[in-house]
């Protein structure tokens, strides 16, 4: 008879939360090519999609920024590239609003996603779903108060 040894969980640290973000963001890069879009792209488009109605550009980089940690000349660049795809459209005096077209893709997007999340999230306990969500909120609130220090 053989035994095994179960592998150990490892504790949550810098390394195990690297390895699941990348490991979910290459999952979700292969559904946006199959449909012409960017990790970036998709999370802007989303940050417009989810509002109900029109959404100041200003905010919407800032959000991006937040989001992504990139600086707001390359989230205004976003912005653009998804008003060039005619996804998001300008709005006066100054906003931008998701397209039919740009509504059709994050549709897709989505629905390309969801089986996927579902599999992966299958099984696994609401408490523990819930524990790991308060533990990454809080640790991402301590990184981002760690960044502001380092900019200030």
């Amino acid at each position: 008879m053989t035994t095994t040894t179960p592998t150990p969980t490892p504790p949550v640290n810098p390394r195990v939360i690297a390895l699941t973000h990348y490991a979910g963001r290459a999952l979700l890069e292969r559904v946006l090519a199959r449909h012409g879009v960017t990790f970036q792209q998709s999370v802007t488009l989303r940050l417009v999609a989810v509002a109900e109605g029109p959404v100041e550009r200003d905010r919407v980089v800032d959000s991006v920024v937040d989001a992504l940690k990139i600086d707001a000349a390359e989230a205004h660049s976003v912005v653009d590239e998804l008003i060039g795809a005619q996804l998001l459209a300008p709005e006066e005096p100054s906003q931008v609003r998701i397209t039919d077209a740009g509504r059709e893709l994050y549709d897709r997007t989505s629905a390309g996603t969801a089986p996927i999340t579902a599999r992966i999230y299958a099984g696994i306990p609401p408490e523990d779903l819930a524990a790991a969500g308060r533990v990454l909120t809080l640790i991402t609130e301590r990184a981002n108060a760690e960044l502001a220090a380092m900019a200030g």
